[in-house]
């Protein structure tokens, strides 16, 4: 059964109070319309449509070849919406499912089971009952439980909003007959729009099945279109992703108090405190620790790894048993080999660090390589921009680089050099000897301080 999916993108979004299309506002760190193409994707459609309205350059943009692109102009309901996208619906589709850009959190199995609910000749209904519909569409049935309709909240009667069964805003219909229903919409009702719910009385009158298919959640069907409900979803989604997780082994300290934006994949034995975001790819292997507060992005971490409190990684591949901040920073391109330690206020770029390298305190190494057992001492820094181009720093295994020192790179140091302390080092420092550049100290006898003036 051939299937193609229509995704509605079009609308404004007032309560969002923003200029940005509201179908681009993240979840999860990503566009609402990002997890739903995502979805659509899982089912293989042989075509996806997405109705664009309000700021549709944006939109159209940003979702690219993914999908055709619609739009409608001016916006006049939902209906409306699938009665301009029609000449690109595929009439080779046997089902067409239509789903809103602004319900992110449907689930690629739920929306698989309203296409077989239609089968291609029935009008399938994703439903929900909620306690509290107030804002959907109340579910109209005969005596014999029969879907007769769908009455909207501003033309429901005090007794038809009593009705807690809702419509979703998504259905799967037989193309050829969605077409000539929305078609022969009008607009007949409170607020002067062609509403896509109005198909049902056209089905039923054609003597068409409509059958209702029964979302797994409440969670999944549920749409943004303000701030505090895209608050809302995103705790509802973080609940989810935390409960995965825990029922994989990870040990989250509080699930309530963690996001994850992306992928994160953890072997046995991974503990994650409170407040920690992971953004991207993060890989946690086993046994990985991280410490409150810390921010994660594309990173991979190996087994025994701890990383401790208010550590950011961003681009960043670490060993085995290493021992990561407090306060560190990892920029793209760090790589630290097994048993690297990188402490407090140390910040590492484009820099590779062999096993058992340390940066303990208060230290900046860019585009470097630290050979094994290297010490870089506190206050040292890779002066690596000339104000133009980047330069490497190249410092061998066990060296030792005393505090406050400067390597101004190109530069070389060889292995087992020791650089003394308050240092700037311009020229290569040789292997096996002590390197210092340090002005003679001078005290001066009757030196005073200035004093203030009265």
């Amino acid at each position: 059964m051939a299937l193609q999916v229509l995704i509605m993108a079009a609308g404004k979004g007032t309560r969002m109070r923003s200029a940005k299309p509201k179908v681009l506002h993240r979840l999860a760190g990503r566009p609402l319309l990002d997890h739903v193409l995502d979805a659509t994707g899982a089912l293989a459609p042989e075509r996806v449509v997405v109705v664009t309205g309000h700021e549709a350059a944006q939109v159209e943009t940003h979702v690219g070849p993914r999908a055709v692109c619609v739009r409608q102009q001016p916006q006049l309901g939902t209906g409306h919406a699938v009665r301009e996208a029609s000449p690109a619906l595929a009439d080779t589709a046997d089902v067409t499912l239509v789903l809103n850009g602004d319900t992110p959190l449907i689930q690629a199995a739920t929306a698989r089971a309203l296409v077989a609910a239609s089968g291609g000749s029935r009008l399938a209904l994703l439903t929900v009952e909620l306690a509290d519909p107030t804002g959907y569409g109340r579910i109209l049935r005969d005596a014999a439980g029969g879907i007769t309709g769908i009455v909207e909240q501003k033309d429901a009667s005090p007794a038809q909003r009593q009705i807690r069964e809702v419509y979703t805003g998504m259905m799967a219909a037989p193309t050829a007959l969605l077409k000539r229903w929305v078609a022969a919409l009008t607009n007949d009702n409170a607020q002067g729009e062609y509403y896509l719910t109005d198909v049902v009385a056209l089905a039923v009158a054609d003597g068409v099945p409509v059958v209702a298919a029964p979302a797994a959640s409440e969670t999944e069907v549920l749409g943004v279109n303000s701030p505090a409900q895209l608050a809302e979803l995103e705790r509802r989604l973080q609940a989810r992703q935390a409960a995965a997780l825990m029922e994989a082994g990870v040990r989250l300290a509080d699930p309530a108090r963690f996001d994850l934006r992306g992928t994160l994949v953890c072997g046995t034995d991974v503990d994650i405190d409170v407040g920690c975001v992971f953004e991207g790819r993060v890989e946690l292997a086993d046994g990985v620790a991280i410490g409150p507060y810390c921010v994660l992005r594309n990173v991979r971490i190996g087994a025994g790894t701890q990383v401790a409190a208010y550590t950011h990684m961003d681009g960043a591949q670490v060993g085995a048993d290493a021992r990561i901040g407090p306060y560190a920073r990892l920029r793209p391109g760090a790589e630290l080999a097994d048993e690297v330690h990188i402490g407090n206020f140390v910040e590492v770029k484009n820099s590779r660090l062999a096993r058992g390298a340390k940066a303990n305190h208060l230290a900046y190494l860019g585009d470097a390589t630290v050979g094994e057992r290297s010490n870089f001492g506190a206050g040292s820094i890779t002066a690596n921009y000339d104000g133009v181009n980047k330069h490497r720093t190249e410092i061998g295994a066990d060296v030792l680089v005393g505090s406050n020192c400067v390597l101004v790179a190109p530069i070389k140091l060889g292995d087992g050099a020791t650089v003394g302390g308050g240092s700037t080092l311009t020229r290569p420092a040789p292997a096996g000897q002590l390197t210092l550049t340090r002005a003679p100290q001078t005290s001066f006898a009757h030196w005073k301080r200035p004093q203030k003036k009265t």
